[in-house]
């Protein structure tokens, strides 16, 4: 199985990443601002970091990185 380092000791199984979003382009949508409120009341919002680059949408729950969303997918892609 592959697996995404997203930073700070964590990894996560390449095949349930749906997507990864930039924090200061996809969050200027309201949308996108509720759903990550959502995901954080409903304990699906996963993080260590005080201010995030990145969040990767799974289909186990929505993850906060540091590590930027071109690095990511360099990641992915090798």
């Amino acid at each position: 199985m592959a697996y995404l380092d997203i930073g700070n000791e964590k990894a996560i199984r390449s095949k349930n990443i749906i997507g990864i979003f930039d924090m200061d382009t996809a969050t200027v949508a309201k949308d996108t601002k509720k759903f990550l409120k959502n995901s954080e009341k409903s304990g699906l919002l996963y993080s260590t970091y005080d201010i995030p680059r990145t969040f990767l949408l799974t289909d186990t729950g929505t993850y906060l990185s540091q590590v930027s969303p071109v690095s990511l997918k360099k990641r992915l892609e090798d």
